[in-house]
């Protein structure tokens, strides 16, 4: 099996990222261009005044466009997407953190069959995300993942996953499953469904409530 880890993810309602990335393209040729010209215009004037100064190409190639793209890219995936401002822009909603879970699994007519509770850790990025779900019997990460901006009914996180069971769980065994949890707009709170299949037929309802 493929250790879980950090995956790419839709956000749907967003803002496009080949756009963000034209933006971010711009915006370093722009900075390049005023450090070469800074750095450049520093070594002239150094030499006027009777100093023996170059600009190493080294030096140059630290300020080019591709090197100030990829600083600029960092930031943006590490930090500036979770700026107030930049986060409205983006519709990029920081749903990071540890949840409080509280599920409960369903018959067929509706009625509960049992409740259970597990820990939700989501670690989020500008471009990848992982949501692990952990009990104590199994574990589930996330496979696949995509965020909407619905206009009507807030913030809708659909996700893909695949459970495994802990060394020594009884009658448990691998599976895949799907779940919708719509996020409160303060960010604060989630409710939705889950769904199993692949190894274990059962669906159910969950309330997430995030830590402090």
């Amino acid at each position: 099996m493929i250790a879980p880890q950090e995956h790419e993810y839709s956000v749907m309602g967003g803002l496009n990222r080949a756009k963000v990335g034209r933006y971010l393209s711009m915006a370093a040729s722009a900075i390049s261009g005023a450090l070469v010209f800074t750095l450049l215009t520093a070594v002239d004037l150094a030499k006027q005044l009777g100093m023996h100064v170059n600009a190493p190409p080294t030096l140059l190639s630290l300020v080019g466009a591709g090197a100030v793209f990829g600083l600029l890219y960092w930031v943006l995936n590490k930090w500036a997407w979770k700026w107030p401002g930049l986060c409205l822009a983006l519709k990029v909603p920081n749903i990071s953190g540890t949840w409080d879970c509280i599920g409960r699994t369903l018959e067929a007519d509706g009625s509960i069959k049992y409740e259970w509770q597990a820990t939700v850790t989501i670690v989020q990025s500008w471009d990848k995300l992982r949501i692990r779900l952990t009990t104590q019997q199994s574990g589930s990460s996330s496979i696949f993942a995509a965020i909407a901006n619905d206009s009507v009914d807030g913030i809708v996180l659909l996700y893909h996953y695949r459970n495994d069971p802990k060394t020594g769980a009884a009658g448990l065994v691998s599976h895949t499953g799907c779940s919708v949890m719509t996020i409160a707009p303060e960010l604060n709170t989630a409710t939705g469904d889950y769904f199993n299949g692949r190894g274990r037929m059962t669906f159910g309802t969950m309330h997430w409530t995030r830590r402090n």
